[in-house]
């Protein structure tokens, strides 16, 4: 079975000398009470005959419900998470208020085995983070775009 791909924007803005990334808290019982690992970027799955920054753009707006800024996207590249799902994403300098999130929503069931179909949130709120505060809320594997932005910033990008 061929690993998932999907695609995703990491917003970020710089407030003075600190530059903040949004995360969005991902939606669902399970992600609930869970804070550290529990943050990632707005992304979702892609086919393969969809660009990947198409898809990035798409997924940011289904998932947050607000179009995506207009900039100059930053390539971050590609990272492979735990379960083997390969994420490419792209920075992009822009602000957004969270009170503007309108997420969108997904079904499952809940609880398990019981017969009854959810709707949840695919996030349930999103926040501006400072790099350094980013990084223990962030899924593992993602924290590598915290580390390729500051290097892209540092570098005059």
């Amino acid at each position: 079975m061929a690993a998932k791909n999907s695609a995703g924007l990491l917003l970020f803005r710089r407030t003075g000398a600190t530059v903040e990334v949004l995360l969005a808290h991902m939606g669902g019982p399970f992600w609930q009470r869970r804070d550290a690992g529990a943050w990632t970027l707005p992304k979702g799955e892609y086919e393969p005959d969809e660009a990947p920054l198409a898809a990035a753009g798409r997924e940011f707006a289904e998932e947050l419900g607000v179009p995506v800024p207009v900039g100059d996207f930053l390539e971050l590249g590609l990272v492979r998470q735990a379960a083997g799902k390969q994420v490419t994403a792209w920075a992009l300098e822009g602000d957004l208020h969270p009170a503007d999130v309108v997420p969108g929503v997904f079904e499952m069931e809940w609880p398990k085995g019981s017969g009854r179909i959810s709707e949840f949130p695919e996030v349930d709120r999103v926040e501006w983070f400072a790099l350094a505060d980013a990084r223990g809320r962030l899924v593992a594997a993602q924290q590598e775009f915290l580390d390729r932005l500051g290097t892209l910033l540092d570098h005059g990008a």
